[in-house]
């Protein structure tokens, strides 16, 4: 039988009293805010103790976001507050942040040409909505933009940014003996046995080519994106397993890739199989802690107390973004040794072949950069839907981390990325 939202509601209020630190409790709300699709829910209350400065602000409901159907202002309170939206669990900290010194010369401009058109560094903030930028050479700051009220205690949205922290604490999985690319899936993730995943290696998943059934389209309710997404909103656990479970095989493993968000929840569950811990204890663990993070930032549920959204939901600041872009830019060293396997960065950042000899520009779950500049250095990057980015040039030694508040999932920027990156590359030079 069918819960009702209410009764669903009622739940989640029992367990948020009884198991949530007081902290977290406001997220009942806007969760339920979230179920019954109000728009303009309430702030986080008096217990926001931490005076987080985006805490009292109306924001609208994960219905809302994927359908592309929030005013612009509203999209800008939503994003910063998106662990409003669903119950999270702490990424933790560093007592000892990894400094971002500010460079004596600061990039204040960038002219370039995309689509026939002449742009310079503002078009680009302002036409594609960009709320923060983060620009990175040498390992310092060379630009550090805020907009729309935005600050460096803001913690913003990562939508599929999030896949590739997912996969690289794989790798850490990998090199502390916990997890191989070549074990079936079902190994970690006994949910699946008896599935169209049950053929399917890690590295399939890896690659988002498992051969499984996958339609990622954000704005269709009846979309297999959309279900999952209504799995999280009945915050049930085991239910996003429960869907993929039920999806079909069109090829063999490894033949087709399918862009899929439902293959980065698998992939969360197979490291959570293989460490025995939550997705943001490890991270906290491996990299957030350890690295040097200033801040804590959060990852969504997909229950009270349960398993981390593996392609969506962390929000952190833009600082520690750009570190994370640091740590892999350096090949995942800390304290000179690195938590990752010996080339696991050129491994997972560089086209991937399948099995038909077709190559794919999507490593392990990092996009490869296909324009000429970036080719020539091998730059890659992670993306999310509304504008979220971490652009790596190696070579270079830069990090680009920009923050979207774009009205629409995917096709609202109306500036190539790719043609801001390489100009931003070539000016520091």
């Amino acid at each position: 039988m069918n819960e009702t939202t209410s009764e669903t509601e009622l739940k989640l209020a029992s367990i948020s009293r009884s198991r949530f630190p007081t902290r977290i409790a406001p997220v009942v709300g806007a969760l339920a805010c979230s179920t019954l699709l109000l728009a303009g829910c309430g702030g986080g209350g008096d217990d926001d103790s931490d005076r987080y400065p985006h805490a009292d602000e109306p924001i609208g409901n994960v219905r809302q976001v994927y359908d592309g159907a929030l005013t612009p202002d509203l999209s800008v309170n939503t994003f910063r507050n998106i662990d409003r939206l669903f119950p999270t669990r702490t990424i933790k900290a560093s007592s000892s942040p990894y400094p971002l010194p500010r460079a004596a010369t600061q990039l204040t401009d960038v002219k370039f040409t995309a689509g026939g058109r002449n742009y310079d560094m503002y078009d680009y903030l302002s036409q594609n909505r960009i709320s923060a930028l983060l620009i990175l050479k040498n390992g310092q700051i060379v630009n550090e933009t805020y907009q729309y009220g935005n600050t460096e205690k803001t913690r913003w949205m990562s939508m599929s940014v999030a896949k590739s922290i997912t996969t690289t604490l794989a790798a850490a999985a990998i090199k502390d003996g916990q997890l191989n690319l070549a074990d079936k899936t079902t190994k970690y993730v006994p949910a699946l046995i008896g599935s169209a995943y049950e053929d399917t290696t890690v590295r399939n998943i890896m690659m988002m080519a498992s051969g499984v059934k996958w339609n990622e389209t954000y704005t269709d309710p009846t979309s297999d994106r959309r279900q999952l997404l209504e799995a999280q909103i009945a915050q049930k656990p085991g239910s996003a397993m429960a869907l993929m479970a039920k999806l079909p095989r069109i090829a063999p493993p490894g033949s087709v890739n399918n862009y899929s968000t439902g293959e980065t929840q698998v992939m969360g569950e197979v490291v959570i199989g293989a460490t025995k811990k939550h997705l943001a204890d490890y991270l906290s663990e491996k990299i957030w802690s350890k690295f040097g993070m200033e801040a804590d930032a959060n990852w969504w549920l997909d229950s009270p107390d349960g398993n981390e959204i593996g392609g969506s939901g962390i929000s952190a600041t833009l600082r520690d973004y750009g570190r994370f872009g640091l740590f892999i830019a350096n090949d995942g060293v800390i304290n000179g040794q690195s938590i990752l396997p010996a080339g696991w960065v050129d491994e997972a950042t560089t086209p991937k072949q399948l099995t038909t000899g077709n190559f794919q520009n999507y490593g392990y779950m990092w996009w490869v950069s296909t324009t000429p500049q970036s080719m020539a250095d091998k730059a890659f990057y992670a993306t999310g839907i509304f504008g979220q980015n971490i652009y790596i040039d190696r070579p270079q030694k830069v990090v680009i981390v920009t923050w979207g508040a774009q009205s629409k999932p995917s096709g609202a920027a109306v500036i190539s990325n790719a043609a801001f990156f390489d100009a931003v590359v070539n000016a520091l030079k």
